[in-house]
């Protein structure tokens, strides 16, 4: 399906990339009461209930895929590419910028970890699962650069505020990594080869294939929003963006 404009909000183009993890996400309390609910917002959560949809602003410069809802219970980083999305609709860019918001708007829905038991951060390397689909979709657009947001609780891994980045064989991945740290302030997980720890993560399938990834944590409980969790995501979102001068 090609990407189809959406006339009503600018510049706006949307496609599906799949259409088996569609999910009402509005019963999810934390995260409608903490969107700015607007008509545009509104949209999206009606195109989440087919599938999940990826959107895009631009046609110059770098291709560039902010991405969340990986985990569906991880909730700040889904509630801050909303935010960045509406902040953008309507700007001129100099790069290309695809969001990917809710990546399983089924598990977002059920403020769940997995989809239909399976962990789309350990399963980007299998075929059809719906985070190889986002893999394949990267592949086709020809998208340059990725940044998978997520979020951890105190007592899970990493457990703090930080970005994950590898030296090999994607060094920009290690580069971007630092550069947000540094700017914002956040401590820099990197590994000297992507996928070395585990199999599957969608920023390790990235760097393998030659797409500089990284993955944003911040520190919120699961299936909960905590004070500040958001802004802290967003200005994630924004230094990555930064760092190619968007």
């Amino acid at each position: 399906m090609l990407f189809k404009k959406i006339e009503e909000f600018g510049n706006l183009e949307m496609k599906y990339i799949s259409d088996f993890s569609g999910g009402y996400i509005s019963r999810n309390k934390s995260i409608l009461d903490n969107l700015e609910l607007n008509k545009f917002t509104q949209f999206v959560l009606e195109k989440s209930v087919y599938g999940t949809p990826i959107f895009k602003l631009g046609n110059k410069g770098n291709k560039i895929l902010i991405l969340s809802g990986i985990h569906g219970n991880e909730l700040p980083s889904q509630v801050a590419n909303m935010k960045l999305l509406n902040k953008m609709l309507y700007e001129d860019l100099n790069h290309t910028i695809y969001f990917i918001p809710f990546a399983s708007p089924k598990s977002s829905m059920n403020n769940q970890r997995t989809l239909n038991t399976m962990d789309l951060n350990r399963s980007a390397h299998i075929k059809n699962s719906l985070s190889n689909l986002i893999i394949q979709t990267v592949e086709d657009l020809g998208i340059n650069f990725v940044g998978d947001f997520h979020s951890t609780s105190f007592t899970s891994n990493p457990g703090i505020e930080s970005i994950f980045s590898s030296k090999a064989p994607s060094p920009e991945s290690y580069l971007i990594a630092n550069y947000i740290s540094k700017d914002i302030g956040c401590d820099v997980l990197s590994v000297d080869f992507a996928g070395s720890s585990y199999k599957g993560a969608v920023e390790d399938v990235c760097n393998l294939n030659g797409v500089p990834a990284i993955t944003g944590e911040v520190v919120c409980p699961f299936a909960n929003i905590g004070e500040g969790t958001v802004e802290r995501s967003f200005a994630q979102m924004v230094s990555f963006l930064e760092y190619f001068g968007v």
